[in-house]
């Protein structure tokens, strides 16, 4: 295992630092590198928010920065070990803390992780994530979260002369108000969901800083947009999770105790999922590959959007449940649909093969009933 004292100059021609590499994505990422996806020449380092406070408002920022978790690929990658206080992907539900933290302190800690990992790319997945109704409470946390985080890496990346940065942005942030399907071009069109503003802003300017720091500087920053990502390693809290891994906890628990199964909302909403090894194939293909600085979206055709009820039916299945299924109309739809197109996606990668949603929900739950003690819940 590398250690921060051993890192030097890049021994082969990438060293690739991944932030947010405990989480969903990240994980995603670790299984596909260790399952042959590395490159002779290509040396991984994932790291956590115990590797580094990238934000001034996370518990460990007061305390020394320990060495990176970081690992050669090949032989072989160990994950890192999560953050005892917020064990996400980089990612925080926190209860609101204190905003005495100086930012400046966050950017030089991000700025030593960096000067010590010494980066050639980077694919930073860091953020404060939660699902509809975390959002809608904590508006301004997740844009001032977000925002600290995103200038930190970026910033950090270009002083240490990184010539590639992916950042991970979210259907989310398109117009609410916009016709469909939705595409790269759409982006700044109009204002997002009130749901969600402050997270949807503060990933719009991403977009913002890239095209900024090329047109500065030159740097190859960009970024992609996935859909709605699920798979192993997710966080299935269900009131601060996404909509699917907490249908999947929400499944488990009614078919334990012989209960009904309560699916918030009406059930109508439309998503397009994408599983989250999927996404890791395409994120690997973009950083190798993609040489644009606009974003390009990374999802599953318009045809494979799905209802909420159409999820919670497929989970059910997966899982072997056959009680009653009711809909909680008191509770938010949120967004009705961001249908997007992958048409960009498909002129590069016309064969790509996305693993079938039933499927991907069976290795999902399948996952999540294996690893119930230790799963994100």
């Amino acid at each position: 295992m590398l250690r921060a004292a051993d890192m030097g100059e890049p021994q082969g021609s990438m060293r690739i630092l991944v932030t947010g590499g405990s989480g969903l994505v990240g994980k995603a990422i670790q299984k596909v590198v260790a399952d042959g996806a590395g490159l002779p020449g290509e040396e991984w380092v994932f790291v956590s928010s115990k590797d580094a406070d990238l934000t001034s408002l996370h518990p460990h920022t007061s305390q020394a920065l320990g060495p990176p978790s970081c690992f050669a690929v090949p032989p072989a990658i160990v994950p890192p070990s999560p953050c005892t206080s917020h064990p996400t992907l980089g990612c925080w539900f926190p209860p609101e803390p204190p905003d005495s933290l100086a930012p400046s302190r966050d950017a030089a800690q991000t700025r030593t992780l960096f000067e010590k990992v010494r980066p050639t790319h980077v694919i930073h997945l860091a953020a404060m994530v939660g699902g509809l109704f975390r959002n809608i409470k904590y508006n301004l946390d997740f844009w001032r979260k977000n925002v600290h985080i995103n200038d930190n890496v970026l910033h950090s990346a270009f002083e240490v002369g990184a010539r590639k940065v992916v950042s991970c942005l979210s259907t989310c942030i398109f117009p609410d108000k916009t016709t469909y399907p939705i595409d790269e071009t759409m982006i700044h069109n109009g204002p997002p969901h009130s749901s969600n503003f402050g997270y949807s802003y503060a990933k719009r300017m991403i977009d913002v800083q890239n095209r900024a720091y090329f047109q500065q500087h030159g740097c190859t920053f960009t970024a992609v947009i996935p859909t709605n990502v699920f798979g192993p390693h997710d966080n299935f809290n269900i009131e601060d999770g996404h909509v699917l891994p907490g249908l999947i906890h929400k499944v488990h628990l009614a078919k334990s105790s012989g209960s009904a199964l309560t699916v918030w909302g009406t059930g109508k909403p439309r998503r397009q999922f994408i599983y989250s090894l999927d996404l890791a194939q395409l994120v690997i293909w973009v950083l190798r590959e993609y040489n644009e600085v606009e974003p390009i979206i990374l999802s599953v055709g318009e045809e494979d959007e799905v209802s909420i009820k159409d999820a919670a039916e497929a989970v059910a299945e997966a899982m072997d449940f056959h009680g009653e299924v009711t809909f909680d109309t008191t509770k938010s739809d949120g967004q009705f649909k961001k249908t997007a197109s992958n048409m960009k996606l498909r002129t590069y990668l016309p064969d790509f093969r996305f693993t079938p949603f039933k499927q991907a929900v069976r290795e999902t739950c399948a996952w999540f009933t294996d690893n119930y003690k230790q799963a994100r819940k």
